[in-house]
């Protein structure tokens, strides 16, 4: 271990000025056994650094290199892990632990007394030695003497020290001087004793004469002790008076800290003062225009909107800590208060005031609307209103609790105005709807100096007589054979959609006017914003708006939206009801207003829903389009219905049914009014009901029908409705017209033979036996020698159906195909010409059984297919 301490002495640490105290050869605890040195080492230049050196021998050579170092002030702990038992492991804590493990237990003790004995003398640091044993730190230290100990340390730690070449310099010219030193010892001891007397003899004689010189020195010294002494007093004194000057400069040194303080602080108090004076300082303007300020006049309202705001600002400044415990300021906050709430009732009872005048002046401008049917314009009070709208704004932000009241007290001046002229204008609506003539009376409505005063009851009378009425219309209509479903004509249904369009038109601006103003005036957010509900909802016969504003807390802009919304259904809750009750009477007088009504209604709410769709307007027109939706239904269910319940007359031919014109009125009159509407499908659903309905019931009345013979029903009826819907080209019914198309052609085809089955009954009974042979096995040329069938018998049947004969069977025929059919569909000429091919089709397939049952027999029938050709068309002719 000494030589491997030499090597790395000389190699590593004499390089760097270090010497190396104390070595421990160790290895990594639970690693791979990688054998290093820890060195413990002091600087050779001060002031000393001591390190803790890890050395490393190289992988390619034999020698040594150092891998790192730490300073001891950097070692927190060293944690020898048992203190009593012998045990190579210790941790050394720098930045982080680092656990070891010694060659042996007298190395790692030996490394451990080295750094506490380092840590004594250079550091006096505060290191925890951990279960290391008292024993071996107190051998370090002798008691009592840490000094001398602190002296001594070096000597014990250094065991070798290196001779210097001086030194060895000296040592070999001596043993060179003495050749026989090597081999005789106590001669060579004897020689150097020797010399030593003789040095001690020369420096006692030295000593001795000298001792002049020492008399001498000391003379001076005692001289020098003296003027020591003189420099003392004179520095003495000069302290004393320096002292005095120190006070002097002290007082004044704290003198000036003083002033300084003193004005600091009045910069300071200055500064504060400024900013009371100068955020919450109001113009004598300002006050007078809030005390006495003419809020009547456009100056007088733009003097008290700035004096407002000025005051506002005054109030909201930030205040510094402590100023509110000013008296000043508390008097000033005081009077601010006073000013708003004074300035707050001035203006809550003038714009009271002006919301009660604007009913009474708009009362008078109602009589010229009562006989037009548009509504009063607001435009003007709104306008004069808006230059309010900065004072609303204030009010709302410094006294929610009168701006609440003054909207509640708007929502009921305005909902009584609109009211009476929402009434007054419906009122002509219902007039130039039903006239003051007989109509009016007709549907429970009498004129009266230009108003209408029919009531709701009994429009709700009406209500429940609707379907009874049309079912009551229709009955007679199928009784005389009108083709109309109603009385009222085109003309009549064109003026009431215009009347109805011009309500919508007049009732749309007047609400968005309205709500535009409402948000305006009263600073509320109308804006699209995320869906919110309030936390209490308004009863719109008074009470709040929400719990909220009982706080005086400005709302959300969820909620203010909420609010303006239910400020307009309070301000219009007149306008859904009667709106209701419009639909109501046109749907009287026409259910097919109900078609116009829907368009209509439907247009607006979707112009309403793309401006805004949580608006009052969108709101409230979907509702009444709901409910014009139930009427188009209940519309279309009536017709239905009344189909199920048409009674046919048993004297009559039956002909085109009257639901079936019905549906042909209703599909031309509804698609010149849905062309390019918004509800469409709602139309397409309807026509698919409809024409259910009118298919099933066709085919219920030609079953019942006795006059008509029921393939004369289908087919009529089938044939008119296959002519409508092509003629009306509707798209979701094209299935349903290729039916018609078919049942119609099927019925016809039907009928014919049906019908021609009369006039050659004998004929065709006699070929029907020929047939029911030949199907039984028996040959066709072997059928004539049947008795029933042979050639006399086909003569004597021939013979009955003559030209002359079979000319009057057909005229006969001519004339009951006349008698069933009606002249409406104009299906005679279809149907005659349809008897002629299936007659002339009979004749040929009679005259090929004749020709394949009865070769050669020369039997052939009295009149030609030219006969035949001749006789229809001169039947036709004649009639």
């Amino acid at each position: 271990m000494t030589a491997i301490k030499h090597a790395l002495q000389r190699d590593i640490f004499t390089p760097n000025d270090e010497r190396l105290l104390s070595i421990v050869n160790v290895c990594k605890a639970g690693k791979k056994k990688k054998n290093c040195f820890l060195c413990a080492t002091v600087t050779t230049e001060r002031p000393v650094q001591v390190k803790v050196v890890k050395v490393k021998k190289s992988d390619k050579g034999d020698f040594y290199k150092r891998q790192i170092a730490w300073t001891l002030r950097d070692l927190a702990v060293v944690d020898a892990k048992d203190a009593i038992k012998e045990n190579p492991e210790f941790d050394l804590h720098f930045e982080k632990i680092y656990k070891w493990v010694a060659s042996s237990p007298a190395e790692k003790n030996a490394f451990i007394s080295c750094i506490w004995k380092l840590n004594q003398r250079y550091l006096r640091k505060k290191i925890d030695f951990v279960s290391v044993s008292s024993q071996l730190l107190e051998d370090s230290v002798p008691s009592g003497e840490n000094q001398s100990v602190a002296g001594g340390d070096e000597e014990a730690v250094d065991e070798y020290q290196e001779l210097n070449a001086r030194e060895e310099q000296d040592i070999e010219i001596m043993m060179e001087g003495c050749e026989y030193a090597i081999s005789n010892a106590e001669a060579f001891a004897e020689k150097l004793s020797r010399e030593l007397q003789v040095l001690d003899g020369a420096n006692i004689q030295s000593i001795m004469a000298s001792e002049k010189q020492v008399n001498i020195l000391m003379k001076l010294l005692d001289e020098a002790l003296k003027e020591v002494d003189q420099i003392e007093s004179k520095l003495s004194s000069y302290e004393e008076m320096l002292q005095s000057v120190k006070e002097q400069m002290d007082q004044i040194s704290e003198s000036n800290h003083l002033i300084h303080l003193s004005n600091t602080n009045n910069v300071k108090l200055l500064s504060e003062i400024e900013f009371l004076v100068n955020h919450m300082d109001l113009a004598k303007g300002h006050i007078k225009a809030l005390q006495e300020g003419d809020l009547a006049s456009s100056r007088g309202i733009e003097a008290c909107t700035n004096a407002a705001d000025a005051l506002l600002q005054c109030m909201n400044v930030a205040l510094r800590p402590g100023h509110d415990m000013l008296l000043a300021v508390k008097q000033q906050q005081q009077r601010f208060s006073d000013l708003r709430e004074h300035f707050a009732r001035r203006l809550a009872s003038h714009l009271n005031n002006v919301f009660v005048q604007q009913g009474h002046d708009q009362s008078s401008t109602l009589a010229q609307h009562s006989v037009e049917l548009t509504l009063p314009n607001h435009h003007p009070f709104h306008r004069d209103l808006l230059r309010y709208a900065k004072l609303m704004e204030w009010l709302k932000s410094t006294d929610y609790g009168k701006y609440e009241g003054l909207t509640k007290n708007y929502m009921d001046y305005l909902s009584r105005l609109y009211e009476r002229e929402i009434k007054d204008f419906f009122e002509v609506a219902k007039i130039k709807m039903t006239g003051t003539t007989k109509e009016s009376k007709k549907f429970g409505l009498h004129g009266s100096s230009g108003k209408l005063t029919g009531s709701t009851s009994s429009l709700n009378k009406l209500s429940v007589q609707s379907s009874g009425n049309r079912r009551s219309q229709s009955s007679s209509l199928l009784d005389m054979g009108n083709m109309s479903a109603s009385d009222l004509d085109v003309a009549d249904r064109t003026k009431f959609d215009k009347i109805f369009e011009q309500v919508l038109s007049e009732l749309e601006p007047l609400c968005l006017a309205e709500q535009d103003f409402i948000s305006k005036f009263f600073k509320l957010q109308q804006h699209p914003s995320m869906p919110g509900t309030m936390t209490e909802s308004e009863d719109l016969d008074g009470g709040t708006f929400s719990r909220q504003h009982n706080s005086g807390t400005p709302l959300p802009v969820s909620s203010e939206k909420d609010m303006i919304r239910q400020m307009m259904i309070k301000i219009f809750r007149c306008i859904e009801p009667e709106l209701n009750n419009l639909i109501a009477l046109g749907d009287k007088i026409d259910s097919f207003n109900s078609l116009y009504m829907l368009v209509k209604m439907s247009h607006h709410v979707w112009t309403a829903q793309n401006v805004d769709p949580a608006s009052f307007l969108s709101t409230t027109l979907g509702n009444v389009l709901v409910t014009i939706k139930r009427n188009f239904d209940k519309c279309i269910s009536n017709q239905i219905r009344q189909m199920e319940e048409v009674k046919i007359s048993k004297k009559s031919k039956v002909g085109i049914l009257p639901f079936v014109a019905e549906f042909e009125e209703f599909a031309g009159l509804a698609e010149s009014i849905f062309k390019n509407a918004e509800r469409r499908g709602d139309l397409d659903k309807a026509y698919t009901k409809l024409i259910r309905g009118v298919f099933v019931n066709v085919e219920k009345v030609a079953n019942e029908s006795q006059k008509t013979p029921r393939d004369v029903v289908m087919m009529e009826n089938f044939h008119h409705i296959f002519a409508t819907l092509s003629r009306l080209k509707i798209s979701c019914l094209d299935a349903e017209k290729k039916e018609a198309k078919q049942k119609y052609t099927d019925h016809l085809q039907s009928y014919v033979i049906y019908s021609l089955g009369q006039p050659l009954e004998k004929l065709n009974h006699f070929f029907e036996g020929v047939e029911a042979r030949v199907a039984q096995g028996i040959r066709e040329e072997e059928v004539s020698y049947q008795l029933a069938f042979n050639k006399q018998e086909l003569r004597k049947v021939i013979k009955e159906y003559p030209g002359k004969e079979v000319k009057k069977g057909l005229d006969n025929l001519y004339k009951k195909v006349d008698k069933h059919l009606c002249e409406e569909e104009n299906l005679l000429q279809v149907v005659w010409h349809s008897m002629q091919d299936e007659f002339i089709r009979q004749y040929k397939h009679f005259e090929g059984l004749i020709a394949r049952c009865y070769p050669g027999s020369g039997v052939t029938m009295e009149f030609t297919i030219q006969d035949i050709l001749d006789y229809c068309s001169s039947i036709a002719q004649s009639h």
